[in-house]
């Protein structure tokens, strides 16, 4: 079974990669299913958790990587970061202000429609930025992949599988740091599974296009890599913490963030 797989093209053993991890974080955000009846408390909760994670995923799997694969390919690695990162940032202000403009626009709001409308904006922009996320990671899988094709340095068919199984892991936290903040929101566990897996779903096509461009992609990522980490800072700082924070046991909700945290951080280091 394993010599077929390994006798497919490489765009196809990538596709292959990237439908495991996408299977991974449905998984994650299967999570929303065990939850009969959302608490204030525990939804809080989970929304600091889902912030630590995405803290922790934005260095560990998107800042560092990008520096160190900038200073491979021969660039400044940190004027490359801070122009990716910046640049992810920037993008979320300027659609921030943009869906804001758009939603005031018109007669005054009632005080129910703002607070859905303020709901309906972060759930937005958290599904943006995951995704957004899981962009640079599929393009990753793939150049791992498409680059066996041309016997670039430490490319081996196993490494580009231990790349696929580390970030298949990681998206486990990242499907449920959807998914739990959508049901939080009164979203039904249905949809919130729906969209949360829908946010993994990008890395397949990423993979396929990152197999096929290989050379071209490879100078590209770390800054795709970067932009996407500034995206997922930008949501977590405006949105995610301060919603948390509302809680009248704030300091358990900070708790929480710190666990988030922890567990991508310990997963991301160990799974390299």
């Amino acid at each position: 079974m394993l010599d077929s797989f390994f006798q497919l093209a490489y765009p196809a053993q990538a596709l292959v990669a990237t439908l495991f991890t996408w299977a991974l974080t449905a998984l994650g955000a299967c999570v929303v299913f065990f939850m009969r009846r959302p608490n204030r408390n525990v939804m809080d909760a989970m929304l600091g958790l889902a912030g630590g994670v995405m803290v922790a995923a934005a260095f560990w799997s998107l800042l560092s990587p990008s520096i160190d694969m900038a200073e491979s390919l021969g660039m400044v690695p940190w004027l490359t970061a801070l122009i990716g990162f910046m640049g992810g940032g920037i993008l979320l202000f300027c659609g921030d202000r943009v869906f804001t403009c758009l939603t005031e626009k018109g007669a005054l709001l009632r005080r129910e429609d703002t607070s859905r409308r303020a709901g309906f904006k972060r759930c937005a922009m958290l599904v943006f930025s995951i995704t957004l996320h899981n962009i640079p990671e599929g393009l990753a899988i793939g150049v791992a992949f498409g680059s066996l094709a041309y016997g670039l340095e430490g490319s081996t068919p196993i490494g580009a599988w231990l790349l696929a199984l580390g970030i298949g892991l990681q998206n486990l936290p990242e499907g449920m740091a959807v998914s739990v903040p959508l049901r939080r929101e009164g979203y039904t566990p249905k949809q919130a599974f729906f969209y949360g897996q829908l946010s993994g779903v990008v890395e397949p096509i990423a993979a396929v296009l990152g197999a096929l461009l290989v050379l071209k992609i490879r100078t590209c990522l770390p800054f795709l890599l970067a932009f996407a980490a500034g995206a997922m800072i930008y949501v977590v700082v405006e949105e995610l913490i301060p919603e948390s924070q509302t809680n009248e046991n704030k300091d358990w909700m900070a708790l929480f963030t710190l666990v988030g945290f922890s567990v991508m951080m310990v997963m991301d280091v160990a799974l390299g």
